[in-house]
């Protein structure tokens, strides 16, 4: 029985859905929402404060700031909560509700940047935001998640250890790219150990991290307008991109099974699907996905269907979404 003391001491490191059971995949997927952050930013946000601790820069009287989309916002709250810190999350109007509630609610200050920047996107006007914090005060610390090496090392000391362990003949990895932390912490590991696992980047059609034209994206989370640095495309065998639509899709079918996830999830796993059925038909490579969050903190968005109708109006249609029952009884 694990007896903890902070939030970020308790993670589920060893879970896996077999989906050639639930959608006919030949793939498993690593769960990495069972934590209190309830996404696998909890270990890219314990490891970059850790390194900011031991290195002197974040004090007793620091705040933290960060720009976030809603995961990493999450993961931070918690930890600064635990600490004894103030938190100051960049966001912009895209941020699910319920994400900007749970970091309120563990009493992060959650500012909201509406201004788009040139790619059409936020991210640019965010940080934008975050530097001018940080040049009016000295206790403000960014941990610029976009190239704080540590992002990517929590990924290279834990993430991919643990799927080496329980897949020793893994053949082929796919990982969401966001700000690439958890992509570059994998594809690393198994480089630098000679292992000939073929590392898929999953990113979002709209996206400009892999040199695609920016387009509008409703989705928060995978994806950027603006390329972080953490990104090295020498470790990276493939990239697949992902229409919002097919995102959509995915998480639906797969709620429709029993398994409630976030859009993350939904991107990696139809980008997966795609890539399997053109280089795998008809076989079953030892393959493993991950699946970044789980789906509570999008039924404001992707699983309600007034914001379907708003956003993707034929795909809701599509979907045929069952509605609520007003019985007079």
């Amino acid at each position: 029985m694990p007896i903890i003391t902070s939030p970020q001491d308790f993670n589920v490191e060893d879970l896996y859905v077999d989906l050639g059971a639930v959608l006919g995949l030949p793939l498993h997927l690593k769960c990495e929402g069972f934590n209190f952050a309830g996404s696998v930013k909890l270990k890219a946000a314990a490891a970059m404060i850790e390194a900011a601790e031991r290195e002197g820069a974040l004090t007793p009287g620091s705040i933290i700031v960060e720009s976030s989309s809603g995961n990493l916002g999450i993961a931070l709250s918690l930890i600064a909560a635990s600490k004894g810190l103030r938190f100051v999350c960049v966001t912009d109007p895209r941020c699910n509700p319920a994400s900007m509630r749970v970091m309120r609610a563990l009493g992060a200050e959650v500012r909201v940047i509406s201004r788009q920047d040139a790619n059409g996107g936020y991210l640019e006007s965010r940080i934008g935001y975050v530097r001018s914090l940080c040049e009016s005060g000295d206790r403000y610390v960014w941990l610029n998640q976009y190239a704080n090496r540590n992002n990517w090392v929590a990924h290279h000391r834990g993430t991919a250890p643990a799927i080496d362990r329980q897949f020793p003949g893994l053949e082929v990895l796919f990982v969401g790219a966001g700000t690439t932390g958890t992509l570059m912490g994998c594809a690393r590991y198994f480089r630098e150990r000679a292992r000939p696992v073929t590392i898929v980047a999953v990113d979002a059609v709209g996206s400009v991290t892999f040199g695609g034209m920016p387009e509008r994206r409703m989705v928060p989370g995978l994806g950027t307008s603006s390329r972080p640095e953490l990104v090295d495309e020498a470790y990276i065998d493939d990239v697949v991109h992902v229409p919002e639509t097919d995102t959509i899709r995915t998480v639906h079918a797969l709620a429709a099974r029993g398994f409630l996830f976030g859009g993350s999830t939904g991107t990696v796993v139809s980008g997966a699907a795609r890539w399997l059925a053109e280089k795998y038909p008809g076989e079953r490579p030892v393959a493993v996905a991950i699946a970044p969050d789980l789906g509570e903190r999008y039924l404001d968005s992707i699983y309600e269907e007034s914001w379907l109708v708003e956003n993707f109006g034929e795909l809701a249609a599509e979907l045929d979404l069952p509605g609520a029952d007003i019985l007079g009884v």
